[in-house]
């Protein structure tokens, strides 16, 4: 990789600017109102939720993008969900946008974000408010604060950016998301906002958004719920100064489009870490499947699945739920061939069981657990490496443990 991480958030690349004030949409928190925005017209991508129930925010955005249009800003609440909340909620939300244009005094289009409690609608007078305060705040350094204003049950923020150099222009991008609980993507994520100073074809742009969002935010689950509001927003604009790229072979494209997967792949392992009520992040890594999409397959039905989640919060390292969980995935494969490795242990190979340090795997459990901490590092994941064959498809997805916190979290939500 020749880029690093920098400070900044979505405000690291150039010409973006963010704030997060407190508007009154939830009950507690600092903040709750966060607004994103390029000083000059953006082009916009986005992937979205695939429920049929969703909330007003995502049928809007969509037909948005599908239009083409310019993006200038990208506004998102908390504490309301605005789904299932009809003709007021859909209103709701194209008055919000109207409004940002008007305190932004631009025509180009505004993407709307919510998260929250489903089934409520939005107060309109603290959010109209809310938008009119919200510009005042507008700078360069609220990058780490916005992360922070759009978090629900999350225990910490999560956002990154990246800095590389091409055709001798300094290039960033920069993100941030949300998700903790209802973590079951299906071709989305929870929240998520890209941010890039590099100037990108628009069918392009979104052609590297999607090719992203399968290698990472697909490819995590906590919960096996799908959102309402599954929403990965994308801005790009021209101030690196580097020429409009337009070519998918091309240097150019090929750097922005591993550095928008590197950081898209960080912030969704952030999300799995974070999980309600988790003690430690699960990698499954794949191998030896026909091809890539069949190995990320059975990587998040093991990654997902109650019974392995379960095992490794009880530190119990039962690889008989890892091998029923590989062959419910949809995936066919001589168990023959079948290989499971937890950590350094080789517990099965050949299809065959093999006597192993049981007391050794389930330290591993724990001690992987130890060093992710309160801090809640993604850099001890519980490794789980599964081989189904000799083909040369391979696929990774990331998970949590299942704990008695995520119950009592959930059975609280609202009451």
């Amino acid at each position: 990789m020749n880029w690093q991480r920098i400070d900044g958030g979505v405000t690291a690349p150039q010409g973006f600017l963010a704030a997060a004030i407190r508007a009154g949409l939830k009950p507690s928190g600092a903040t709750d109102l966060v607004l994103l925005v390029s000083e000059v017209p953006a082009t916009g991508a986005g992937v979205f939720t695939t429920s049929v129930v969703r909330a007003a925010c995502v049928d809007y955005d969509r037909e948005l993008l599908q239009r083409g249009q310019k993006i200038r800003a990208i506004l998102c609440n908390a504490g309301q969900a605005n789904a299932c909340t009809g003709a007021e909620g859909a209103q709701t939300t194209q008055v919000s946008a109207r409004l940002v244009q008007e305190v932004l005094q631009t025509e180009d289009g505004v993407l709307i974000a919510s998260t929250g409690v489903i089934g409520q609608q939005i107060d309109r007078g603290k959010l109209e408010r809310g938008i009119r305060e919200i510009v005042k705040h507008l700078s360069r350094e609220a990058g780490e604060t916005a992360a922070q204003g759009i978090i629900t049950t999350d225990l910490v923020p999560k956002t990154m950016a990246l800095e590389t150099t091409l055709q001798g222009k300094t290039v960033r991008l920069g993100g941030m998301a949300k998700g903790s609980g209802m973590i079951h993507p299906h071709m989305a994520t929870m929240l998520g906002f890209i941010t890039c100073d590099a100037s990108v074809e628009p069918s392009l742009w979104q052609t590297m958004l999607k090719a992203a969002t399968d290698r990472s935010f697909n490819q995590i689950t906590v919960d096996g719920d799908t959102s309402t509001n599954d929403s990965l927003l994308a801005l790009c604009n021209d101030r690196s100064g580097l020429p409009l790229i337009t070519e998918p072979d091309s240097a150019a494209a090929q750097t922005i489009g591993a550095m928008l997967t590197d950081l898209c792949i960080y912030l969704a392992k952030k999300i799995a870490r974070d999980g309600e009520g988790a003690t430690c992040l699960i990698e499954v890594q794949v191998y030896g499947a026909e091809n890539d999409s069949q190995a990320r397959q059975i990587a998040k039905t093991i990654g997902g699945s109650a019974l392995v989640k379960s095992a490794i919060f009880g530190r119990d390292p039962n690889w008989g739920r890892i091998a029923a969980a590989a062959g419910r995935a949809g995936v066919n494969f001589c168990q023959d061939q079948l290989r499971i490795e937890l950590g350094n242990y080789l517990l099965m190979d050949q299809g065959q069981p093999l006597p192993f340090d049981r007391s050794g795997a389930s330290n591993y459990l724990k001690l992987q657990a130890e060093a992710s901490g309160q801090a809640q590092s993604i850099d001890h994941p519980v490794v789980i490496k599964v081989t189904i064959g000799d083909g040369k498809g391979q696929g990774v997805a990331w998970g949590c443990d299942l704990t008695y916190d995520y119950v009592k979290i959930n059975a609280e939500y609202t009451t």
